[in-house]
């Protein structure tokens, strides 16, 4: 019983923890119990960065596994890309992961576990590819004979590029472009597949000029120092080129995967420059013999051509014995001519004596006269037709012209009526829609008078017509109006029509 009662005593006596700070005690004795550490084993369960650019792997052996993560920052530097299988020594610090109560390695760099892990990975890669056919010789450009522009891509301060414009300037000067990129280290394939994108990328006739063909070339080295020639990166763009390449990476023993992909591959950069362009004085040579070969072909051509046409023209007969024939055809032709013309002359002479035998002009002048008579019959016809045609068109005329004057507002002026129009000359109809002080005008059967209207309403009983009346000032405000004149402005007549 007293030893329970002690048990419960210590129970009571330990710390107390939430479950976030003894995850955090944890994590601390983790990293400060390790730090940081090196760490051999296989990837497994890779599957490429993920949508926040972090990947997430775990690195194996035969009897246990350990949880692996890359951050972005760190996966974009890394020198090697992690892949499925591939043995590698991880350099990181050790940690664990709250969340999931679980311990991981937090991966700082990356390199495959020795030259035997590294050829593997690059057999591998050859597998990937050659399956995907980047390797077949049928998609693979020749290369231009004379090239007017290369591209070059390599460091712009080693020997290679020196080497490479000495041979160019030795064999056939050319107009070079470098682009310069580093050959070694962890952005080396990075840069060179953007060297060989950009120079396929240069428009044509652009005002810098497009290269005929491009070379890759670095000098020798290491598998770990040429290990950016391998990368997928490079060996896609070198594949995706428009532009024909020649790959001139290390020495004649050396090979990477950009070896096989290209259009060409030198065994060393030197060598590339020579292949590049032919030697000039190999080339004039050449020329030379094909420009005597050329005079030489066209001697013969025309010493042949000579004797073919003198052999032809032996076989001819003379012109002398062609024009003969035509001659005495002439000649009998000639003879002939006279006699016929004058047979033909006769024989004309007497079908018009005939002829003239049969005439009887008494016959001739019947003819005539009767033609006469109805020619003039017929002009009688037609004038009194056009007479009548005449009359009746006149009358019509006549008739339309007495109805126009009867029905013209004319006749109705005559009458004593007379036509109103406002200022524009447009016809005045009623008198409410003529306004205070509006300018008017009066066509009468004589003659045409302006007034202006004063706006006042006309008396209801008309003055008496009988009792004369003496004409005086206007009233109603309408100017130098006559008796009659008065009258009709008193009767507001309006329009006719």
């Amino acid at each position: 019983m007293a030893e329970k009662q002690r048990a419960a005593q210590a129970a009571v006596n330990v710390a107390e923890f939430s479950v976030s700070e003894l995850s955090q005690a944890i994590k601390r004795s983790l990293e400060d119990g390790f730090g940081h550490v090196r760490l051999r084993g296989e990837i497994s369960g890779y599957r490429g960065p993920h949508a926040s650019g972090h990947c997430y792997f775990g690195i194996k052996d035969d009897r246990a596994k350990i949880d692996a993560v890359i951050w972005r920052g760190v996966f974009s530097k890394l020198k090697v890309r992690p892949e499925e299988g591939m043995e590698v020594i991880a350099h990181g610090k050790i940690t664990s992961y709250p969340n999931a109560s679980k311990y991981q390695i937090v991966v700082e760099s990356l390199e495959p576990a020795g030259v035997g892990a590294l050829m593997a990975l690059l057999e591998e890669r050859k597998r990937k590819f050659q399956a995907e056919g980047l390797f077949d010789e049928a998609r693979k450009q020749p290369i231009p004979f004379l090239p007017g522009v290369v591209g070059i891509v390599t460091s712009p301060t080693g020997a290679v590029i020196r080497d490479m414009l000495a041979g160019f300037t030795e064999r056939f000067p050319t107009h070079v472009i470098l682009w310069p990129v580093r050959v070694q280290g962890e952005t080396s394939a990075v840069e060179v597949a953007e060297a060989v994108r950009g120079f396929n990328a240069i428009a044509p006739g652009g005002a810098i000029p497009r290269p005929d063909t491009l070379i890759v070339a670095r000098g020798g080295g290491s598998l770990e120092d040429m290990w950016g020639f391998n990368d997928e990166v490079v060996v896609r763009a070198v594949a995706e080129s428009r532009i024909p390449v020649i790959s001139a990476v290390g020495h004649e023993t050396d090979w990477t995967l950009i070896d096989l992909v290209a259009d060409a591959r030198a065994p060393t950069p030197t060598k590339a420059a020579e292949w590049a362009v032919p030697k000039y004085s190999d080339l004039v040579e050449r020329t030379e013999t094909a420009g005597a070969r050329l005079l030489g072909g066209i001697k013969r051509r025309l010493d042949l051509a000579r004797s073919e046409y003198r052999a032809a023209e032996r076989g001819l007969p003379r012109i002398e014995d062609l024009l003969q024939p035509a001659r005495q055809r002439y000649d009998a032709v000639d003879h002939r001519l006279a006699s016929a013309l004058r047979a033909n002359t006769n024989a004309h002479d007497r079908r018009f004596q005939r002829l003239a035998a049969g005439v009887n002009p008494r016959l001739v002048a019947g003819r005539l006269s009767q033609y006469r008579d109805r020619l003039q019959s017929r002009a009688d016809r037609l004038e009194r037709a056009m007479r009548t045609d005449l009359t009746m068109k006149q009358r019509r005329f006549e008739n339309a012209a007495k109805m126009l004057s009867t029905l013209s507002y004319q006749s109705v002026l005559q009458r004593g009526f007379a036509l109103v129009r406002d200022a524009s000359g447009g016809m005045v109809r009623t008198a409410g829609s003529i306004g205070d002080g509006v300018r008017l005008e009066l066509e009468f059967a004589d003659g045409r008078q302006s007034v202006t209207a004063d706006g006042a309403k006309p008396d209801a009983s008309p003055p008496p017509e009988d009792k004369p009346q003496a004409a005086t000032p206007a009233r109603n405000g309408v100017k130098s109006k006559s008796a009659r004149e008065a009258r009709a402005s008193r009767n507001r007549q309006g329009s006719l029509f």
